[in-house]
């Protein structure tokens, strides 16, 4: 029996498609196809995961509101990873799996606010300095940048040193076209804002109960941040709140 072997030309190809398909599940063996914009492209970004958010605290709500205050000033102490996964989670955070539920109201549960994190010097504990992008519904983080960007993030918000002395910084954007598809202007105008005020005031009280200082910001470049953090076109900036260990 005459047994006919596949020819050279054959044999290079099957190896080149092996190989390719190697390099293919090493490199989606390590960063995974995720939507880091609120849904307008995809890219192989870097995932984090973030501890599980805890249900408990010893500071009531009622002692949160009475203790807080706007503080601009911040000891050298990084953020723990668990500190910063509450914050996000507070802020934007997954509170009913079910029905997609998060932890500040939206008008007609569509969710317009996209929420970064710029993580500087001190920093979080075993996260590198860069950029971040909150993912709620698997409480992740998907790294945009590397390197330090907070004095490009201080230069956009008009120059408040805290911005840069902060541990980290959350910035706060929203896709107005998810509210205003159903709503129409009145969803840029009023529902938009009321929202972003919503997760404000939960990081605000979040903070308070870690034991973290933190104050809102409004008084910046919107074209300039949205650089910082590279958010797209489509999203506007609304709030950046400076985070740190408190003095």
């Amino acid at each position: 029996m005459t047994i006919k072997l596949p020819s050279r030309r054959t044999v290079l190809t099957l190896l080149a498609v092996a190989g390719l398909s190697l390099v293919l599940a090493l490199v989606f063996g390590a960063f995974r196809i995720v939507r880091t914009d609120g849904g307008n492209r995809e890219q192989a970004v870097e995932s984090v995961s973030l501890p599980t958010p805890s249900g408990e605290s010893d500071v009531s709500v009622e002692e949160a509101i009475a203790n807080r205050r706007s503080r601009r000033e911040y000891d050298e102490n990084a953020l723990s990873r668990r500190e910063l996964g509450q914050l996000l989670w507070a802020a934007q955070g997954v509170t009913e799996r079910t029905t997609g539920y998060r932890a500040a109201p939206s008008a007609g549960a569509l969710y317009p606010l996209e929420v970064y994190v710029v993580v500087g010097t001190p920093g979080v504990d075993d996260l590198g300095s860069g950029v971040y992008h909150y993912r709620p519904e698997n409480h992740e983080l998907a790294r945009r940048k590397t390197g330090t960007v907070q004095s490009e993030l201080r230069a956009a918000a008009v120059d408040q040193e805290f911005v840069e002395e902060a541990a980290i910084d959350i910035v706060v954007c929203a896709v107005d076209e998810r509210t205003t598809g159903k709503y129409g202007e009145r969803g840029r105008k009023r529902y938009v804002p009321m929202e972003a005020g919503h997760a404000g005031e939960n990081l605000y009280l979040q903070a308070e109960a870690l034991g973290l200082a933190t104050v809102s910001i409004g008084a910046f470049s919107d074209d300039r941040v949205r650089d910082v953090v590279e958010a797209p076109s489509d999203q506007r900036p609304l709030y950046v709140f400076p985070v740190g260990g408190r003095q």
